[in-house]
């Protein structure tokens, strides 16, 4: 089965850690990384641009109306994510307790079910 491990960014959060504490969770990125695809349950990873860079777009009257930022009104912002291939739910929460942001108070992973799935080498396939 397929999950996304969405991490989620509070910038008071992040501005009240050290830079060593910072340091630590951006690096322990790359050995995240590494485990994962030893493993063979990565899928891909994307970081995202920060709310400042993002936009909402909504139809109102059919018409699009587009505003800033990602989110309706939230401190916290979906910061990047992992896809990755686990054989059930409870593995795909030990992998989301490996990446450095889980550790940090304040910050957490969400781990969601992947229900469909469409690739490069199939029209669409369901997750599973």
């Amino acid at each position: 089965m397929k999950y996304l491990l969405a991490m989620y960014m509070n910038p008071d959060v992040w501005d009240g850690l050290s830079d060593q504490d910072k340091d630590e969770v951006m690096t322990g990125h790359g050995e995240f990384i590494r485990r994962i695809r030893e493993s063979g349950e990565m899928i891909s990873t994307q970081a995202l641009g920060g709310p400042a860079e993002s936009a909402v777009v909504r139809l109102a009257g059919g018409v699009p109306a587009v505003t800033d930022g990602p989110f309706v009104e939230s401190k916290e912002f979906l910061a990047g994510f992992y896809l990755v291939e686990c054989a059930s739910r409870e593995r795909a929460c030990e992998v989301a307790a490996m990446i450095p942001d889980a550790k940090i108070e304040g910050l957490g992973i969400e781990v969601r079910p992947v229900v469909f799935f469409a690739d490069a080498e199939t029209e669409s396939e369901f997750a599973g």
